[in-house]
């Protein structure tokens, strides 16, 4: 049984190997889920649309689906919300998961429609995460994320001291997040930050700022660490 669960399992997950030391008990569970999450998926089928293999957990919700696209093997954790309500939509590539509780916001206003959010193949984030599309979201091929992950592609105006904020409107620049990309837990990243591939960004971590390829980040606000370097590995260049 492990050894068909494993092939099964690989369709998704090239690397994938069942632990030994797990209790049958476990696995019989496991097989169960999944099995359940697929059933979950059709759903889609509704809308006229191709589930793909989606693995869809309980009490997911799906608004504006037209404008929701997906590739093989999503896998929506229980009780995820998406709402694809914007200019482009929400975009996921093949092999995405996305942890429980999370929400993907394509915009916040009604009135003021936002661009969207756009996440690669291979991605992975942790539950509870947040992502906003306001000023549009981009996240690379094969970046993981910890659980509380928060992107927020917009920002208000603040300059008349005697209006309101929420009547001041908001600026958009939007966020870019590049390739193999690892995103420590709590990490929050605001409004027109671009990060470059293969960076890691350290747990609780506030991004205001950009930063390129191979770069170690944290800090509040966040701030260089060191570099990875592709032949020493990595690289001090800045004192902690």
């Amino acid at each position: 049984m492990r050894t068909l669960v494993t092939t099964i399992v690989r369709f998704r997950n090239k690397s994938f190997q069942w632990p030994d030391t797990l209790p049958l008990s476990y696995l019989v569970s496991f097989i169960s889920l999944q099995f359940l999450s697929l059933i979950r998926g059709t759903r889609v089928l509704i809308s006229l649309r191709n589930p793909k293999w989606m693995l869809r957990g309980s009490y997911v919700v799906i608004r504006c689906i037209h404008s929701f696209r997906w590739g093989r093997f999503l896998k929506l954790g229980e009780h995820v919300h998406i709402n694809a309500a914007g200019v482009s939509g929400i975009h996921l590539g093949n092999n995405v998961s996305i942890g429980a509780y999370s929400r993907l916001i394509a915009s916040g206003s009604i009135s003021n429609p936002g661009i969207g959010i756009r996440i690669g193949n291979n991605v992975g984030l942790g539950e509870f995460a947040y992502l906003g599309g306001g000023g549009g979201l981009e996240i690379g091929d094969d970046c993981i994320a910890g659980q509380y992950l928060s992107c927020h592609p917009e920002n208000h105006v603040i300059s008349d001291p005697h209006t309101p904020v929420r009547l001041q409107g908001v600026t958009r620049k939007g966020i870019k997040i590049g390739r193999n990309c690892w995103l420590g837990s709590k990490v929050t990243i605001l409004d027109g930050v671009t990060i470059g591939d293969n960076c890691v960004i350290a747990a609780g971590a506030v991004v205001t700022a950009s930063f390129s390829r191979n770069s170690v980040i944290g800090g509040v606000p966040a701030r260089l660490l060191r570099s990875v370097d592709n032949a020493n590995h990595t690289k001090t260049v800045a004192a902690i």
